[in-house]
């Protein structure tokens, strides 16, 4: 496979995104936590900070508005059901966020962090209110140059929710790094490929998309794309993927909030083409779904 050394080329596709001197310009004047709708007190954040059990969804906000907002609010309440044994008021949820927006219409990070200062730790099993915590800041830039993966044999725990037990991902990131590579890719117990770490990955072989088969975290932007290939009529697929067979594809790609296609250089030993009407293409399919008001 070929590999075009064009790291321009291979910039993120994220519309909106402010530049790195406006996000640097922006984080100084706005930076801002809150916990179910008012400013947030150390005392507020002592239990996140010292029980690491919770769940959050991040998101790009664009004028009060976000892609895939149903998505987002959807994966917080089926998480809270799951972790915390209630439904999630998404009403206030809502409210809460568009709270922590006051006075702000540019573009700007969001994440929301659900968990519960009314938890048991002796009795997790019973029902807990859950806690939101929506915090807000500059809008992040993604790396604007094609990655370099190294594999590693892990799986998340319970994978399905986007949990804040995050230590792994970023272990295994710092030992890709460490080993002179940029990020972590992620292989099951079965030996085959899931997901990188903060990362979803996409194939493309000829022109269809193909997605690995395995134990992950389906991403906001991951359903982003996949419906807008479908609506395109654009093929796409999944498959179980080894190391081994990474040979067949032309071209990867990753994807989550911060970035909606980034190129993959490579994995391993295997290198790809850094395809820019491919990444155009994928990009279109994103950021082709409308903006919903938060």
């Amino acid at each position: 496979m070929r590999y075009r050394e064009n790291p321009s080329k291979a910039a993120c596709f994220v519309t909106g995104i402010a530049n790195r001197e406006n996000e640097l310009a922006n984080r100084e004047a706005f930076d801002r936590v809150e916990l179910n709708g008012r400013a947030a007190t150390a005392d507020d954040l002592r239990t996140p900070a010292l029980l690491n059990y919770g769940h959050f969804t991040s998101m790009h906000v664009h004028g009060g508005s976000v892609r895939g907002l149903d998505l987002h609010l959807q994966r917080l309440d089926n998480a809270t059901r799951a972790l915390f044994g209630v439904p999630l008021d998404v009403a206030a949820v809502r409210a809460f966020m568009r709270q922590a927006l006051r006075g702000y219409a540019g573009a700007c990070a969001m994440r929301v962090t659900v968990f519960s200062k009314a938890l048991q730790r002796d009795r997790p099993s019973a029902p807990a209110a859950p806690d939101v915590l929506v915090s807000v800041s500059a809008a992040r830039s993604g790396p604007s140059a094609s990655l370099r993966l190294k594999t590693f044999r892990h799986e998340r725990a319970f994978p399905e929710i986007k949990h804040v037990a995050t230590f792994p991902l970023y272990y295994h990131r710092r030992l890709a790094q460490l080993a002179g590579f940029d990020d972590a890719l992620f292989v099951d117990e079965a030996g085959c490929i899931s997901e990188a770490s903060i990362w979803n990955l996409g194939f493309l072989e000829g022109d269809t998309v193909v997605w690995p088969e395995a134990p992950m975290l389906e991403g906001v932007s991951m359903q982003l794309i996949r419906s807008g290939l479908r609506e395109r009529g654009i093929a796409t697929t999944t498959r179980r993927i080894a190391p081994d067979d990474l040979g067949r594809y032309r071209f990867a790609f990753l994807t989550n909030a911060s970035c909606a296609v980034l190129p993959v250089a490579s994995i391993d030993g295997a290198r790809f083409d850094i395809d820019p009407a491919a990444v155009e293409r994928l990009a279109a399919c994103h950021d082709g779904h409308p903006l919903q008001p938060i």
